[in-house]
């Protein structure tokens, strides 16, 4: 008889471990032993505060109180990107990079009607209301809309550290995961080359049949354990290092943003997310084209209109090394790695919390039976994730690839052709004479859908030459259709919304 999967192990906390073990024992908390031990001395890193829309689902699947999460994890809501500098460096370059897919997505194309009117309208408000909603600093629901509802897509900034405590309870309280909290000082194996039992200081040897490895950049059992090779992508995407700080507001009755800033510099870029009680700010950068001293200095110029120039300069940075890469497979034996023991990528449109969610979400539906489905279900993993890895630097590497800046080597090194992954190459070529489809996107779970190419694209200044043939003048007729009616709608929203913050307050004074 094959030996049957019965417990689980999940190796590690915080947000990866917690949203991991919830994921699955949402699920197969009735056939399945699921127990969480981590380490009461290793700090979580602690500032992944950017999520995609995903989590709305993600929460809601695992039985969480939507205003509850709101209120314990200091979250507000987030609409999408907005990319500041990042093509010129003037002070009139922007553009948005909004979750809501453009009006008429699956209807026509209507690039080449807003390619007319280009000069009028930048492209994402042409076909998005979300630019200006978050332009004036609006939420995406109203009072009354239920929880996980939406008017317009969103996703949440978050509290890292009280989500990963949030999760903690909620899973242990509601969900029955077992928690552990101790020091894995040995890994046993079995003869077949399984991990068979993690030896702990005070719990003596823990058991399981499927072992997740969530102990972040330790990596200790895929990295140290199974010694799976890392792949560097360093020579693609240069960020190595970024600081990060927490600043009050000037006025605690400030907007908060609704949107993730994301403002580019000489040699990385600063990340800018509006919680209730304060703002989470750091800047990315690469160690080859700056100085540590240089960028404390330029994430200091950032703060100072914002907190003023005497706090600026006392403001205490913590620094994080980043090693831009992946293990080559991320599912062995019988372990699998998700989070930051998998890989960690510079966290340019928030895809790690993403990532974690993905993988929970894909071990939680192909869970093996027995051990010997596991190394089929390994397969499918490893395919499935070497191809998200894959197109997450494709698309991150986009934004570089477009711009126009000069004033530093760090944008000239990014525009060469030798750090420019072959397939972002081919496609970027084939838009200039069409704009990016479903068809250039194959998996029905893509990571970043066509729609957000052309956000980017187009947000950067990217041409596309206009369609010829005889169907060009209805293909107009209609696409100009959509565009006025998202005219329309943005004025209804604009009128009908809160402002971010009166929502959130509301929400918080109601639980």
């Amino acid at each position: 008889m094959e030996k049957a999967v019965k417990k689980l192990l999940i190796l590690g906390g915080g947000s990866a471990g917690w949203l991991t073990a919830g994921i699955i024992a949402a699920e197969h908390g009735d056939s399945l032993d699921v127990t969480l031990v981590e380490s009461p001395d290793v700090p979580t890193i602690g500032v992944g505060e950017g999520t995609w829309p995903s989590m709305r689902d993600t929460l809601r699947k695992i039985g969480v109180s939507e205003s509850s999460f709101i209120a314990q994890c200091d979250a507000s809501y987030k609409q999408g990107s907005k990319f500041i500098g990042w093509k010129s460096g003037l002070t009139s370059d922007y553009y948005y990079h909004p979750f809501s897919l453009p009006h008429g997505f699956f209807d026509v194309n209507c690039i080449p009607a807003w390619q007319q009117q280009a000069s009028s309208f930048a492209f994402a408000d042409a076909v998005s209301a979300q630019p200006p909603l978050c332009e004036h600093g609006l939420a995406p629901k109203q009072s009354g809309t239920p929880d996980y509802a939406a008017v317009v897509n969103y996703a949440y900034h978050l509290d890292a550290a009280k989500f990963g405590i949030f999760l903690q309870k909620h899973c242990c309280e509601k969900l029955r995961v077992n928690h552990v909290v101790d020091h894995v000082s040995e890994v046993r194996a079995s003869e077949d080359g399984d991990i068979e039992s993690l030896g702990t200081a005070n719990h003596g040897f823990l058991e399981a049949d499927l072992f997740i490895d969530c102990s972040g950049n330790a990596s200790m059992l895929l990295g140290k354990h199974y010694q799976e090779p890392f792949v560097s992508r360093q020579s693609v995407l240069f960020n190595d290092r970024a600081l990060a700080v927490q600043v009050p507001y000037a006025d605690p009755n400030q907007a908060i943003a609704s949107v993730t800033l994301s403002t580019a510099q000489r040699a990385g870029w600063i990340w800018d997310i509006g919680l209730p009680t304060r703002r989470g700010v750091g800047y990315v950068y690469s160690s080859s084209h700056s100085s540590d001293e240089q960028a404390e200095q330029d994430l200091r110029s950032y703060l100072a209109p914002g907190i003023g120039k005497k706090n600026a300069e006392a403001a205490v940075f913590r620094q994080l090394k980043i090693n831009p890469g992946h293990r080559e497979s991320f599912w062995r034996k019988n372990c699998v790695a998700v989070g930051m023991s998998a890989g960690f990528i510079e966290p340019l449109e928030a895809s790690a919390l993403a990532l974690v969610e993905l993988s929970a979400a894909m071990i939680r539906d192909s869970m093996p039976a027995n051990r010997s489905l596991m190394d089929i279900a390994s397969k499918r993993f490893n395919e499935r994730f070497q191809y998200r890895w894959d197109r997450i630097i494709d698309f991150l590497k986009l934004h570089y690839v477009l711009s126009e800046r000069q004033d530093s080597d760090y944008w000239h090194d990014h525009r060469s052709a030798a750090t420019i992954p072959a397939r972002l190459q081919e496609l970027l070529e084939l838009w200039r004479y069409q704009p990016p489809s479903r068809l250039d996107f194959v998996q029905t779970e893509e990571i970043f859908p066509a729609a957000s190419y052309q956000y980017v694209l187009y947000g950067m200044g990217f041409e596309t030459e206009p369609p010829g043939g005889a169907r060009r003048s209805s293909d107009l007729a209609l696409a100009q259709r959509y565009l006025d009616e998202n005219k329309v709608q943005t004025q209804r929203l604009l009128q009908g919304l809160p402002s971010n913050r009166e929502l959130l307050s509301k929400i918080r004074q109601s639980v």
